[in-house]
């Protein structure tokens, strides 16, 4: 399955408008609907107080002011005074709304968005970058927010105000009133046009400033490699690229942004010198009045300038539209590791069995060809073969962190898939080369995921060690539990990783252990020491190794070949030692 988020098509949609994009996003603060409603009525107030008054003024100047009746100007002067103050009531109470809705909807929507990448198969991890999924869950889901927070409701206020300003105009009267809003025609054929070019010019500048993010973390994260090679240039080089290519996207977004301001301002100032033109000669043939000019130059003023403000709105409203496609696609993915149905158990003497399985990657590299093999309770196993030959693979097939394209893999019997995680993690436990670490203490990395001792003091801890034999591994931090582990891997070696990642898997006590190439990083002393724990372990326990290293496999019970989407039983170490050659031999 393509789970690439650059190349991968919307599950939904794959060709979606505006609109669209628009109701999907709008769908997504149903649980604010109340507050929305809230905020909405005091905007429709702000709105309708604002539209009465260029025909209070218009009246009072026809009514009052020419005939010099200057009580019922201070009377209807009193009226606006209120009218305005209740309008700034209700705007105030509309923006601390949609304020405290914008950050909720910020916090939930990264909560979404980072459990729904929890959910994905490691596969999904394999073909997008790090830096690219940070720069969703943070920046894409902000731009959205800013939209909401601050734009949406003055968005919808500005097409309010314009709907009441054109029924106002059209009401007082129709002829100039049709004249007046002309020129919002041309400028709505505009925008129909404009907006989706507008779209993808920022979707490609969020998409090079989330390949900016991973160019950093990359370099950040690669950097003591950097040193030790004097690459610096190299990866000076890199950086510049994918800065270069954001600047000038962001040049292109800037642009096509700032396109609508000035188009909008121009027939804006169109529309104003129609009025004039046109209520000049009505006024000149007696068909009009000074006050309803004046009121109507307020309406058109009404009707424009939240146009001119929606110019810049509705490039806010193009970038969250382009956010939030990207961020939809990570929410409409699907994980094609289902969980099955229970199935009747096979009655199997094999703790674990591999039936014609085949797998291959999502680039259509078939690594694994109609495998067949068992393996027993309480013995131990050895992968060896080439690099690339499919080792990892096949470890990752017994772990299910990969499912196989063909067959199946059955554990006690059953199909792995019908396992739920936290009982097949219980079964199977995972030792890699490059162990992942938490920020925090040795305790906390240890007892990840482990309910059953997760509220053990640390004296009860310590005698747990004591009788499974991690007492001496625990030793060898001065802290002991209480060590901390910095997540930049400071302070603590890499063979120092791999003893923490063994005390968490043996703790479990697996049915199956896996150890790719698990002491790679450690001293011969220390994998001694290892090999000895390893022997503590249940008689019941099975465990596969994958190493290079020969005297690593030497007491394996049966040693498999792995090489060109084959297992193949090789016997005696003596053998696997002619296979590897022979394969060498042959390159």
């Amino acid at each position: 399955m393509d789970y690439n988020l650059n190349t991968v098509q919307d599950t939904t949609q794959k060709k979606k408008s505006t609109l669209g994009s628009l109701k999907t996003l709008i769908g997504s603060m149903v649980e604010e609907k109340r507050i929305l409603l809230s905020a909405f009525i005091a905007m429709l107030i702000t709105a309708i107080l604002n539209l009465i008054g260029p025909v209070i003024i218009g009246y009072t100047i026809d009514n009052y002011i020419q005939t010099k009746q200057y009580q019922g100007v201070l009377m209807f002067s009193g009226i606006l005074l209120i009218m305005f103050i209740i309008a700034l009531a209700a705007g105030y109470i509309q923006t601390k709304l949609m304020g405290t809705v914008g950050q909720r909807m910020l916090f939930t929507l990264r909560n979404t968005v980072f459990n729904k990448i929890q959910e994905l198969p490691v596969e999904f991890f394999n073909q997008n970058k790090a830096g690219d999924l940070i720069s969703r869950i943070n920046n894409d889901t902000d731009k959205i927010n800013q939209f909401f927070s601050q734009s949406l409701m003055q968005f919808v206020r500005s097409i309010l105000i314009m709907i009441g300003a054109a029924i106002f105009l059209l009401s007082i009267n129709l002829p100039l009133g049709a004249a007046a809003l002309s020129p919002a025609l041309i400028l709505w054929v505009f925008t129909k046009f404009v907006s989706p070019w507008v779209k993808k010019r920022n979707g490609k500048n969020l998409k090079s400033l989330g390949d900016l993010s991973s160019e950093i973390q990359e370099s950040l994260n690669n950097f003591k490699v950097i040193v030790a090679f004097n690459r610096r240039d190299y990866f000076r080089k890199r950086f510049g690229e994918a800065n270069r290519n954001n600047y000038n996207t962001a040049i292109n977004a800037g642009v096509a942004n700032n396109l609508f301001m000035p188009v909008y301002s121009f027939f804006a100032n169109m529309g104003q010198m129609i009025v004039l033109t046109y209520g000049i000669y009505l006024i000149a043939t007696h068909n009009f009045t000074i006050g309803l000019l004046i009121s109507f130059i307020a309406y058109v003023s009404s009707f424009y300038n939240p146009l001119r403000q929606m110019a810049s709105l509705w490039a806010n409203f193009q970038i969250a539209l382009a956010a939030w496609d990207r961020i939809l696609k990570i929410l409409n993915m699907e994980n094609n590791m289902e969980l099955m149905e229970v199935a009747t158990e096979n009655k199997s003497e094999s703790l674990l069995s591999f039936n014609n399985v085949s797998f291959s990657y999502p680039n259509g590299t078939e690594v694994l060809h109609q495998i067949n093999f068992n393996l027993e309770r309480g013995k131990t196993y050895a992968f060896v073969g080439p690099t690339g030959g499919g080792k990892t693979t096949t470890a990752s097939l017994i772990a299910r962190l990969f499912d196989p394209s063909k067959g199946e893999v059955l554990l006690d019997g059953c199909d792995i898939r019908s396992y739920k995680p936290e009982d097949r993690t219980t079964k199977v436990g995972f030792i890699l080369q490059d162990p992942f670490l938490f920020s925090g203490t040795i305790r906390e990395n240890i007892l990840y995921g482990n309910q059953t001792y997760q509220d053990f003091e640390n004296g009860k801890l310590k005698q747990i060690f004591k009788d499974t034999g991690l007492e001496t591994l625990l030793e060898r931090f001065d802290n002991g539990l209480d060590t901390m582990v910095d997540i930049s891997g400071d302070g603590i070696s890499l063979g120092q990783k791999q003893l923490i990642a063994f005390m968490r898997a043996l703790l479990r006590k697996p049915d199956l252990l896996i150890l790719d190439e698990a002491t790679a990083n450690i001293d011969t002393v220390t994998e001694k020491l290892l090999d000895e724990i390893l022997q503590k372990l249940p008689t019941t326990t099975t465990k596969v190794i994958i190493a290079h290293r020969l005297n690593t496999i030497a007491n394996a019970d049966e040693i498999f070949f792995v090489n060109t989407g084959n297992i193949i039983r090789a016997g005696s170490l003596n053998e696997a030692v002619k296979m590897l050659m022979h394969n060498k031999a042959a390159s």
